[in-house]
């Protein structure tokens, strides 16, 4: 009974999390690169959460080890100095990474939150389309048609934002924030490449992660050994001269510092949702994020909610359920939870677990 207790408690602690960091991520990258004062330079923040990822993974590869340090150190030369193809193939993704996270630095700069959230959500296509292609994954007509819903919902919530007056046209071009002119196609663009790029990364990093025996953290912990030269890289080819001029950490200050903390503990919350949680639950969060974003626009940003943008948000969130819909599952599982979770209690993954892997 117990067991029962603790595991449906980690679900749910772990999707109100996701719920929490879907919304304030999205409003926190947007008030960031529009308040007044020094602007930071997105491509150190970058750099600085693959940094703090690194750590965090690196004490739970650790804890894993049972704290014991030679231990640890000895997984650690297996796994990335004495299996340098293996390392090699996580190239890759640690790349695409770095590109995707400046992305949605320049997507959160150009568009407001409200529409920078929703049309990321064509992740979700990108992710499915990918799967088809690399892991031969068949999807379910219901899951196609979901898919369909999104692409509508997210084109209309672009076309509430367009703006079709002339005067207002060039009110638009000649707006700033902050020094900043605000360019909404380039906003979109960056964010509609960032969602190419999570769904290729994530369906390739699901491929090599299932090809090994090799722990979340651990492959983890490979993605940001291999992604912070990556992102020295970008942040000296791109803003070496502002760098030099101003130092690493120009504009740094509590909330950058909160900022680089919540996108490094991202992916490590989905990793823990995937764990614990069901499709449909995770797009209760994702869903419920959207709204947070949304009502908060209005009062953080004076973002205006149209009636075209609500219901193409609708089409969005409805997309979302309709994703995790499978019109062929029993609804068997509700009969034993307590029964099913205390014989698996220690063991492998029970066979629903399974179908949560990404």
């Amino acid at each position: 009974m117990n067991i029962h207790i603790n595991a449906n408690h980690l679900k749910y602690i772990s999707l109100i999390t996701l719920t929490l960091q879907n919304a304030i991520l999205g409003l926190s990258m947007r008030y960031a690169r529009t308040r007044p004062g020094d602007i930071f330079l997105s491509s150190t923040a970058v750099l600085m959460s693959e940094f703090v990822k690194l750590i965090t993974c690196l004490i739970l590869v650790f804890n894993e080890e049972g704290k014991d340090f030679q231990k640890f150190v000895k997984t650690l030369h297996k796994t990335i100095i004495a299996n340098p193809t293996d390392t090699l193939k996580v190239c890759v993704p640690s790349l695409v990474y770095i590109v995707q996270n400046n992305l949605l630095y320049v997507s959160a700069s150009h568009l407001d939150a409200a529409t920078y959230q929703v049309t990321y959500q064509l992740k979700i296509l990108t992710t499915a389309m990918f799967a088809v292609v690399i892991l031969r994954k068949k999807l379910l007509s219901t899951q196609w048609g979901a898919l369909v819903l999104l692409l509508v919902g997210v084109v209309m919530v672009q076309l509430a934002q367009t703006v079709t007056d002339a005067s207002a046209a060039a009110a638009t071009a000649s707006q700033t924030t902050n020094g900043i002119e605000q360019n909404r196609f380039l906003g979109l663009m960056a964010a509609l490449g960032a969602c190419f790029l999570s769904g290729f990364a994530g369906i390739y990093f699901e491929k090599i992660l299932k090809g090994a025996d090799i722990s979340v953290w651990m492959r983890n912990v490979q993605l940001s050994l291999l992604s912070l030269p990556f992102g020295a890289i970008t942040c000296f080819v791109s803003d070496a001269s502002k760098i030099f001029e101003h130092g690493f950490f120009f504009g740094y200050d509590l909330f950058i510092w909160y900022l680089v903390l919540l996108q490094a503990g991202g992916g490590l919350i989905v990793a823990v949702v995937v764990k614990y949680a069901d499709n449909i639950l995770k797009g209760f969060a994702t869903s419920l994020a959207i709204i947070i974003s949304c009502v908060a626009s209005i009062y953080i940003f004076d973002f205006n909610l149209t009636f075209k943008f609500a219901f193409g948000a609708a089409l969005v969130i409805v997309s979302i359920f309709l994703y995790g819909y499978d019109p062929n599952k029993k609804p068997a599982n509700s009969a034993g939870p307590i029964k099913v979770i205390t014989q698996n209690a220690g063991g492998p993954l029970r066979p629903d677990e399974e179908k949560l892997l990404p």
